[in-house]
């Protein structure tokens, strides 16, 4: 992910990287040939020749003359790493989950306030053509009252980073994938009564699975499931499908395009901008600390909901299928 986003500020005019840390040597000598995950982003050497270099993320977020900080880290580096920031006078994105539990995102918001900094965390489907189809249709009023949603994301686990499957360092594979889905809900339907969860979590045999199923009185429920589904070979994928009484939007990265189902019985593809959506997460975050605006496109508070709603729906799951309520 920071190769993503560096690839991304090498892209916007004005911007100048200058300075980057990492515990691996050849990422800091430019050489990203190495790098997997989801993304499968890896490729030729980039030029950083300019940026000064850190193997310790707190002295590179204590550089004078910076403007903002950039944190793709392990999560439970999140909170110190972007507090430290924050009090050194920066502007702050910092990769999801925003941090481990509520209680980090609380000092890390309080942080932001009391340096006047910009804090927002990189929940990427809040910019992605498919998805910001299906958050305008919800707020449009499209669908007119949803009956029912269902949004999916699974995957293997990531043999591709070890310390993602250390849940005392990254939350588990189920918070740290589905925190995505999770924040889609609340910007659609806004935060859920109850929720019931279902699944299974054995991180040593690459399994975190979970179903968990939101209820909103009035408006049916809201499924949201996935998870690490194998410990090598399964491919990645996401979905959704909303259903309203005014039609039906569905979505599958395998194939299927964002479409429209009128209740007429007609089927119309949805148009889509053809905008990258972590270039325009970078662009929206960087016009944020031009500007000194506050991220209204993706708040901290928001994100740090995701976090408190997806330990809710995991601290469901041990209970099998027992409502948890979940407090605004």
């Amino acid at each position: 992910m920071g190769l993503t986003h560096l690839k991304a500020y090498n892209r916007i005019s004005g911007v100048e990287i200058a300075g980057v840390a990492s515990a691996d040597p050849k990422a800091l000598s430019g050489d990203f040939s190495h790098i997997g995950g989801n993304l499968d982003i890896s490729g030729p050497a980039l030029d950083i020749s300019s940026a000064a270099k850190f193997e310790d993320s707190l002295e590179c977020v204590r550089m004078k003359g910076v403007d903002a900080v950039d944190l793709c880290l392990p999560t439970n580096l999140h909170a110190p790493v972007a507090i430290e920031a924050l009090e050194h006078g920066k502007h702050v994105l910092v990769e999801k989950p925003m941090a481990l539990n509520m209680d980090e995102c609380t000092r890390m918001m309080d942080a932001a306030k009391a340096n006047g900094r910009v804090l927002m965390s990189a929940q990427v489907l809040r910019f992605f053509p498919a998805y910001n189809a299906l958050i305008d249709a919800v707020q449009s009023g499209k669908f007119g009252r949803v009956h029912h949603a269902l949004f999916r994301r699974r995957c293997a686990a990531p043999g591709w980073s070890a310390w993602l499957t250390d849940k005392s360092l990254s939350g588990g594979g189920v918070f740290d994938l589905l925190i995505h889905d999770i924040d889609m809900m609340l910007v659609c339907f806004g935060i859920p009564d109850a929720v019931r969860s279902w699944g299974h979590e054995d991180l040593g045999h690459g399994i975190d699975a979970i179903t968990s199923q939101f209820e909103y009185p009035g408006s049916g429920a809201v499924t949201v499931t996935g998870g690490w589904h194998h410990p090598k070979a399964y491919p990645f994928s996401m979905e959704y499908t909303v259903v309203g009484e005014n039609g039906v939007m569905d979505f599958s990265s395998e194939g299927r395009p964002v479409r429209w189902f009128d209740r007429d019985g007609t089927a119309t593809d949805v148009e889509l901008s053809d905008v990258d959506g972590y270039q325009a997460e970078i662009e929206y975050f960087v016009e944020c600390c031009r500007t000194g605006a506050a991220p209204e496109r993706c708040t901290p508070e928001s994100s740090a909901a995701a976090v408190r709603i997806a330990k809710t729906a995991e601290a469901a799951r041990s209970m099998k299928g027992v409502s948890v309520p979940c407090l605004p």
